[in-house]
């Protein structure tokens, strides 16, 4: 049964809200898409928050494996993969390597959830 069909149900009845902003572009939803894919694993997502939890928002690789139970081969492979994400730069200091969150990232994740969710046009205007 189509929706002419059914009672009390008008084909009329149906007008588009108006826009109180421009939806996210084509190219900026695959950038971000990547990046939320990224942070989809828990591991990742930890990690990204043990970083941004530390001074500077930096930590020593040395120190990421604390209370994640995995091999740190592993763990530097889901560091790679934030850092290929553009959510981590890293940095080697004699035979260390440091990570850092990249805060214009963050903000750009939060700059489109907060769009998503209706909140843009409070935090914009």
């Amino acid at each position: 049964m189509s929706k002419s069909q059914l009672p009390g149900v008008s084909v009329e009845a149906c007008s588009p809200a108006p826009r109180v902003r421009e939806p996210l572009p084509a190219e900026a939803a695959v950038e971000l898409a990547a990046v939320f894919k990224a942070l989809s694993d828990p591991v990742r997502l930890r990690l990204l928050s043990s970083i941004a939890s530390r001074a500077g928002r930096e930590a020593c690789v040395c120190d990421l494996s604390e209370g994640i139970d995995l091999t740190q081969p592993t763990i530097s492979h889901h560091l790679k993969v934030l850092r290929e994400a553009g959510l981590l730069i890293s940095e080697r200091r004699a035979s260390w390597v440091y990570y850092r969150v990249v805060p214009q990232v963050l903000q750009r994740l939060s700059d489109a959830l907060l769009m998503a969710s209706g909140s843009g046009a409070e935090v914009n205007a």
